[in-house]
């Protein structure tokens, strides 16, 4: 091996790794433009599923709402009174 091989900070070494990891385009420009298309499509497709899901999402839980009638207590108008006091912390049985 030589002295080169295992310098990091080189900038052939670099380059070759910037080559390595880095998308590829083709160099033909019919491909280029029919994959950019294809990959816009895919994204498009992407956002619609997702906001169909959602949308069904979001409908579903309102049926389901509706069908079991939640609610958490009925409203009646009536208002609870109450008394409150402040307890001291000694005061309270330690478990």
């Amino acid at each position: 091996m030589t002295v080169h091989a295992f310098r990091f900070h080189s900038h052939q070494f670099q380059s070759r790794v910037r080559a390595a990891f880095g998308p590829r385009k083709p160099r033909h420009r019919v491909l280029r433009i029919v994959l950019g298309v294809l990959g816009l499509a895919v994204l498009a497709g992407l956002v619609v599923v997702g906001a169909v899901v959602g949308t069904v999402m979001l409908l579903a839980g309102l049926v389901l709402r509706q069908v079991r009638g939640l609610r958490s207590r009925p409203v009646t108008g009536e208002v609870m009174s109450a008394e409150y006091r402040v307890v001291d912390s000694r005061h309270l049985p330690r478990p």
